[in-house]
């Protein structure tokens, strides 16, 4: 399906090699189908190109008819201005994928070419390695093909899950912004057990065997996270030691408003995106 599709990402950045990484990995699409363009930074683009043997772009070399998937992968808060540089530029059929926290459909639908698909998109980080889960929403223009497409593209790195847009922030949360939190409690794992006596190299490769083991866990067994835990928790065991620890010290409330501060800051990025456009406009 993907095999001659044209795939040109707009922006750059750690979020856009990811995805670039794990599309490649995959073979599903060529490498010569892949461009990469941002706004100044020619060295990171030289170093894309390198690394992976796509083809990168400025601006002006860049011609729109002959793209068929456009991801917008750059910082949302450069967004404005690049719709207003891009909109006379895209083909009608080309479809717009925004991978941009808290840019709404509706946002792109006032701002492109009437009629002009879009679908939006977050992924996170562990695209590199094929590992990613990744949330689209459809706009009113995108037809049931353009899922399709977005959905074979999106695979190649990851699980896809079709949401309803309202869900989106909070999707954003919990998987857009979720690896940071993980990373987090790698760090602390790591500091501990070096600080008891392991190498700090052991105690990352303990801990993160355990995360990935407890994660199978929960995706391959039936059971709930609430069951699995009361089925490897002992009454005054060490489990246990260790769960009234993180009671007593806030660990349930800080993972909940690491997701819920995450999700708050979606929205206001989609109200301060909303109103940035409005005043380029005028």
């Amino acid at each position: 399906m993907l095999n001659k599709t044209t795939v040109l990402f707009l922006g750059a950045g750690s979020m856009a090699e990811a995805m670039i990484s794990g599309i490649i990995q995959t073979n599903e699409l060529p490498k010569q189908n892949i461009m990469v363009s941002n706004r100044s930074n020619q060295d990171r683009l030289n170093e894309l190109e390198m690394r992976y043997g796509i083809t990168s772009l400025s601006s002006k070399e860049i011609d729109y008819s002959k793209v068929d998937v456009v991801v917008l992968a750059m910082k949302p808060k450069d967004i404005a201005t690049v719709v207003q540089s891009i909109k006379d530029k895209l083909a009608s059929h080309t479809l717009v994928l925004s991978v941009l926290a808290g840019v709404k459909t509706s946002f792109f639908e006032e701002h492109l070419q009437s009629g002009q698909p879009v679908i939006r998109v977050m992924p996170n980080t562990s695209s590199m390695l094929q590992e990613s889960a990744t949330a689209i929403s459809a706009g009113e223009n995108a037809t049931a093909q353009h899922t399709s497409i977005a959905r074979a593209l999106l695979s190649a790195i990851g699980e896809v899950y079709e949401i309803q847009e309202s869900k989106m922030d909070i999707f954003t949360g919990i998987a857009g912004s979720g690896p940071a939190y993980f990373y987090y409690l790698m760090e602390h794992i790591e500091k501990t057990g070096k600080e008891a006596g392991l190498e700090a190299d052991l105690a990352r490769e303990i801990g993160a065997q355990t995360i990935l083991g407890a994660a199978k866990m929960i995706l391959e067994r039936e059971e709930t996270p609430t069951q699995l835990r009361k089925n490897v928790t002992s009454p005054n065991g060490t489990t246990a030691a260790g769960l009234d620890a993180l009671k007593q010290h806030g660990g349930g409330e800080a993972i909940a408003q690491a997701v819920k501060g995450a999700t708050e800051r979606s929205k206001e990025l989609s109200q301060e995106l909303e109103e940035k456009a409005v005043a380029i406009a005028r």
